[in-house]
């Protein structure tokens, strides 16, 4: 046998790279690495890549700025199984850093990830690329991509992994992408809810709360809340409500219960199987404040339908409600208000909560918590309305305040009766609101930093002023002075509750007064330049209101609230109704401005001394006071009729000389100094002083001006007199001598008076005694007529009117006044203008009714209310009061029915 020979072997191909193992210490290293075309160290640098990234944040943040994530995003769609898992798993846990994420946004990765969810992947891959998809859904563009990319799909497809963090990324997903409504729109169709309600069977308790947020969230779809009545997930959801073990679950599980209770079949289905009444259980006896919140907002939500009310007032859940106010927790409280204001709007709920639930919200006004105040004012404004929500009947209810103002009327329950509300139970509401004290912290409110506060604060206040007992209740509590912030806020709303509330409140003296005094007029002027129609509208109601003080009045004209008002009323767009009602409230006080813009003067316009008539002037034009007109040179214009009967210069009276005590008159009762003179202000538009009165009554009822003239005059002579008194004998000083005072002294602080009228003053004196005892009002007005067509020339023949010559007459008087003013009673040749105002003058003085209108062409009539009695059946009826105009030039004493062919002739040429 032969020997063997060894065989040689035989080197390695030259082209053929000898292994090499490689040990790297720097990520940079591995990074480099990934452009291996190698698929077995792809595999591993992106494992190695992933556990670096898994340490922490700065590494992840070292990976992106070595460049990692750009070629790792390519990675994840490579062929190789294990390079494309150990890629997804990189990118996976790298996208939790936010910059990460942007730069997978640009390198629009979510196609990819959605690829990787397909069935045929391994679960690793599911697992890590459902994870990426979580982290990327947290951002709005990124959900739209995956809604492009119809990535929501496999996503719910993955809810029946088995693996539970797959289950528990997809849902997490699924979580973040239906916030977008055209995910949630979508959910239902692709058949998503019946696997979320299996996953609420998971043994994990993340995958469960995350599976009720995403219930949460999408029961508020209505087609997503029949899916779910179809699949019985509220008797799931009660079983969880019902579980202690599950108390963590609790909170979500409510919100989606609370949505679910949107729909009235749900409710009802509810109530029949007592489901509902297990839940007013649950959110009575639940230790967790946020369990009890939930619930409360819950049957807030739910009670908006109607019919929803009537079944959770079937199963009381007003006790729920009010045993909810008790809990010593702000949220829980403040969503108890909330559904409390929601309940009381079914009447027999308001009934419940006027006895139980009224007495434990007064307390919370006066909590720290800003939304408890808040919930719970508004919850005391529903409960004090009748109708809160119905924006047409609040229309009404506007339109009714409207009437109440243009007739003097005081808001009041049993007037506002007639337009069918149910202000019985709103009367009770406010007497309770009161009954707890709850005045003090309305008003309290009222400087309130939230504006919600405020307006509902108001919204109570109002209410509860349409009662007069309560009304005086809330004045003695300052509200005229707490209403002059909100009268300054910035917030239009608050601005018209406030100017509300002042128009409720304001109905007496007292508060006029006060509202005065705290300088309240000033800012609810300023209203009236709003450009919002509400705050002019409540201005000018509150406006309305206030000017049937003559005081008032003076002072609001004073600040130029009739001049806005002029400027409101000529335009068609800023004025309104109470607009014109308010410049007409304020014209009452100024009767001879009212009758020259509107040419006419009501029934209850009784004229007073002062009053003069200078013809028609435009709206926007100015009225010159008495003085000015009296002080014109003598021109041709029209002359100014003045009717006065106050004696031109007051009387002196002088205190004992003896008792000098009683020297004191400059300081005596300056209210009613103030109130004196202002009135006589008011009575003659706020130009001319009425100090007539000033001769006629004592020197405590003169104008504070002339009263401080004539102390300072007696203070100053009583000096003199004293000097005088020590340099005489002592018999002298034993006499009583008055103190003398200076004529020039008081010349030099007289003021300006009208002239008196005597000759008018003799035809009221006389009218008193003949024609006030007639037996009816006809008689007197006839009476009257003939009176006054006597004075003024007798009656005129129709074709005969140009030979009176009073306009001659009245030139003469003029040059013989050296005046443009001349006193009514000085005519004795008048026409139509002349003879009615003569009439109105003296039928206002004696007591009969009648208005004066003016005409054109110097036409005026007055028009008198006669009742007329007829005779039926033996027995006398009376009619319903029918208007006269009242003949005074042609046949004196003729009555012309209103609106006939006789009365027409005589108002028109």
């Amino acid at each position: 046998m032969g020997k063997k020979i060894k065989k040689e072997l035989e080197p390695p191909p030259k082209d053929v790279f000898d292994p090499l193992a490689i040990e790297s210490k720097k990520a940079a290293t591995a990074v480099l690495m990934l452009q291996s075309p190698e698929e077995d160290i792809l595999a591993k640098t992106c494992d190695a890549l992933y556990r670096f990234a898994l340490k922490g944040d700065e590494n992840k943040i070292t990976l992106l700025g070595l460049g990692a994530v750009e070629s790792l995003s390519k990675l994840i769609s490579h062929e190789d199984t294990t390079v494309r898992r150990n890629a997804t798993m990189a990118c996976g846990i790298m996208a939790a850093h936010n910059d990460v994420r942007k730069l997978l946004r640009k390198l629009n990765i979510i196609p990819s990830l959605i690829a990787r969810l397909a069935p045929e992947e391994e679960v690793v891959i599911h697992e890590f690329a459902t994870l990426c998809l979580a982290y990327m859904a947290i951002e709005y563009t990124s959900k739209a991509r995956i809604f492009e990319h119809n990535g929501l799909e496999p996503l719910i497809r993955l809810l029946s992994s088995v693996d539970p963090d797959v289950k528990k990324n997809s849902v997490e997903c699924i979580y973040l992408l239906v916030q977008d409504f055209q995910n949630r729109a979508v959910i239902s169709e692709l058949n998503a809810i019946p696997p979320l309600l299996e996953l609420l069977k998971s043994e994990f308790p993340v995958i469960q709360l995350l599976c009720l947020k995403t219930l949460g969230i999408v029961s508020c779809e209505e087609e997503t809340r029949l899916v779910l009545k179809e699949n019985q997930a509220l008797d799931q959801l009660l079983k969880i409500l019902e579980t202690k073990e599950f108390n963590d679950l609790h909170v979500e599980a409510l919100l989606v219960v609370a949505n679910c209770l949107d729909d009235v079949e749900t409710v009802q289905l509810l109530q029949q199987s007592g489901g509902l009444k297990r839940i007013l259980t649950f959110a009575e006896t639940s230790p967790l404040p946020d369990i009890q919140k939930n619930a409360a907002k819950a049957i807030a939500k739910s009670a908006h339908n109607d019919e929803n009310r009537k079944f959770f007032h079937e199963q009381e859940a007003e006790k729920t409600l009010v045993t909810l106010l008790g809990i010593d927790n702000d949220g829980v409280k403040a969503s108890a208000c909330h559904a409390i204001s929601v309940m009381c709007e079914n009447m027999a709920s308001k009934d419940f909560f006027t006895k139980q639930g009224i007495p434990q919200i007064i307390p919370l006004l006066s909590r720290d918590n800003e939304e408890v105040r808040e919930a719970a004012t508004f919850a005391l404004a529903n409960l004090t309305n009748a109708c809160p929500n119905n924006a047409s009947q609040r229309r009404r209810l506007m339109n009714s305040a409207y009437f109440l103002i243009t007739t003097n009327l005081i808001l009041n329950s049993e007037v506002l009766s007639t337009q069918g509300y149910h202000y019985n139970n709103r009367r009770l509401n406010t007497i309770a609101v009161a009954d707890a004290e709850g005045v003090k912290p309305l008003i309290n409110l009222l400087s309130d930093q939230r504006d919600g506060v405020i307006i509902n604060s108001c919204t109570v206040l109002i209410n509860m002023a349409t009662q007069e007992a309560l009304r005086l209740i809330i004045q003695t509590h300052g509200v005229m002075h707490a209403l002059v912030e909100p009268l300054q806020s910035t917030n239009n709303t608050v601005l018209s509750k406030a100017a509300l509330t002042l128009g409720a409140v304001a109905c007496d003296l007292d508060a006029r007064t006060e509202l005065r005094n705290t300088g309240g007029l000033v800012p609810l002027v300023k209203l009236l330049y709003s450009n919002h129609e509400e705050v002019r509208r409540n201005a000018c109601w509150a406006i309305g209101v206030c000017a049937n003080d003559e005081l008032t009045a003076v002072e609001l004209c004073r600040l130029g609230a009739l001049d806005i008002l002029q400027e409101l009323n000529l335009s068609t767009s800023r004025g309104n109704n109470f607009s014109d009602v308010a410049q007409s409230k304020l014209l009452d006080n100024n009767l001879s401005l009212k009758y020259s813009q509107k040419g006419f003067l009501s029934y209850s316009n009784l004229i007073d001394d002062g009053f003069y008539d200078c013809g028609r002037i435009k709206p926007e034009g100015k009225l010159l006071s008495l003085e000015e007109l009296s002080k014109q040179e003598l021109n041709h214009n029209r002359a100014v009729i003045l009717a006065n009967t106050r004696t031109p210069e007051p009387a002196i009276v002088l205190p004992p000389p003896v008792e000098e005590k009683q020297e004191t008159t400059p300081g005596r009762s300056p209210s009613v100094h103030s109130r004196s003179a202002s009135k006589d202000k008011e009575k003659t538009g706020g130009t001319v002083p009425s100090p007539v009165e000033d001769k006629m009554e004592p020197v405590s009822m003169r104008s504070p001006s002339f009263n401080r003239s004539i102390g300072k005059d007696k203070s100053s002579s009583k000096g003199k007199g004293k000097l005088k008194k020590e340099e005489e004998k002592p018999k002298e000083e034993d006499e009583p001598h008055p103190p003398k005072v200076e004529a020039e002294t008081i010349s030099d602080k007289k003021q300006w008076l009208p002239p008196f009228d005597s000759v008018l003053n003799d035809y009221i004196t006389e009218a008193s005694k003949t024609i006030l005892p007639l037996s009816n009002v006809k008689q007197q007005v006839l009476a009257l007529a003939q009176f006054v067509a006597d004075r003024m020339g007798g009656a005129i023949e129709h074709d005969k009117l140009h030979k009176l010559n009073w306009e001659l007459h009245i030139s003469e008087l003029k040059y013989e006044l050296k005046s443009n003013v001349i006193p009514i009673g000085k005519i004795k040749k008048g026409i139509f203008y002349h003879r009615a105002l003569l009439f109105k003058v003296i039928a206002d003085r004696i007591g009969i009714g009648c208005c004066l209108t003016r005409g054109d062409y110097g036409r005026a009539w007055n028009e008198v209310k006669l009742i007329d009695e007829s005779t039926q059946g033996g027995t006398k009826v009376l009619l319903p009061p029918e208007t006269y105009v009242v003949d005074l030039m042609y046949e004196p004493g003729r009555l012309m029915k209103h609106a006939s062919v006789d009365a027409d002739h005589y108002q028109h040429i």
